[in-house]
């Protein structure tokens, strides 16, 4: 049995992952707060980080564009500051102050990489 992922083991995980990428982490902490909450939450549910803004397919292979962070997170934070969920920031976006806003979902649009 795999040991349970709680905030503290899931906010250390997307710290190492923005300084890893150079990115910012969003600085609403009350939505940080979810949207870690999400990811340990999906990880104790499915085995893996799956985006807490998207649904499972139903497995790992399946879901595998989609997990933590997704496949779609450098060309999002590229284009539009920030991924999807809006986890990640560009330190470009961060500085700016501006708010995080939807995006296109590229996993199913017809510009999906």
């Amino acid at each position: 049995m795999r040991p349970k992922k709680d905030f503290e083991n899931t906010d250390l995980f997307a710290r190492m992952v923005a300084q890893k990428q150079g990115w910012e982490l969003n600085p609403d902490n009350e939505f940080y707060g979810m949207l870690i909450e999400g990811l340990a939450k999906n990880y104790n549910r499915y085995g893996y980080f799956l985006c807490p803004c998207r649904d499972t397919e139903g497995s790992r292979e399946e879901d595998d564009d989609v997990i933590c962070p997704c496949a779609y997170a450098r060309p999002d934070i590229a284009e539009h500051g920030h991924c999807y969920c809006s986890l990640f920031l560009s330190p470009e976006f961060s500085a700016s102050g501006q708010a995080t806003r939807a995006i296109p979902e590229r996993r199913y649009g017809d510009h999906k990489d």
